[in-house]
């Protein structure tokens, strides 16, 4: 009975932090349903990004996607943000390897300026560089969203962190 008592213990002591752990508010695996709506302007402007993408104490200084509303926080410039102006949109073609929760895709290589999964090959915008610092560029899940209000551009969704930035279509292999 002693041993039993024991064991019990010891298994009581390696799964109390299972129990202990609560689930992230960002990233963790999380894929969002959809992506974003397209913006509607408010009858005040807009804060800076800072003040857009840090919503709450605990989450990435990041354009990301907050898990519990699955609201895409930080995407809320509209269609005249210069930062995503391209004088030629979808100038290499349109992606169609697929949108959305059932298209998830692994990065095998490159780094923001180029990167490639699937034969498929994508650039970030440049104004998103600093978003996508922590990114893994041989192995991180990526899933890609039309952008709703950036023509030529779309949205890549960090599995792994819950962040996203906009990525231009370079083509395929």
């Amino acid at each position: 009975m002693r041993k039993f008592v024991g064991l019990l213990a010891v298994c009581f002591l390696f799964s109390a932090p299972v129990f202990a752990q609560h689930k992230p508010e960002v990233g963790g695996g999380h894929i969002p349903a959809h992506g974003p709506a397209a913006y509607k302007a408010p009858a005040h402007p807009a804060a800076p990004v800072e003040a857009r993408v840090a919503d709450r104490p605990g989450h990435p200084t990041a354009p990301h996607v907050d898990i519990k509303h699955d609201r895409w926080v930080g995407h809320d410039t509209g269609r005249d943000d210069v930062h995503y102006h391209l004088d030629h949109p979808w100038e290499h073609g349109r992606f169609t390897g697929g949108f959305g929760r059932g298209h998830v895709w692994r990065i095998v290589g490159g780094g923001p300026s180029r990167f490639w999964f699937g034969g498929f090959y994508f650039s970030v915008a440049q104004y998103d560089f600093g978003y996508c610092n922590d990114w893994l560029w041989d192995s991180d899940q990526i899933v890609i969203y039309e952008d709703p209000d950036h023509d030529g551009w779309y949205l890549a969704y960090n599995v792994r962190l819950g962040t996203y930035v906009h990525v231009e279509y370079l083509g395929n292999s």
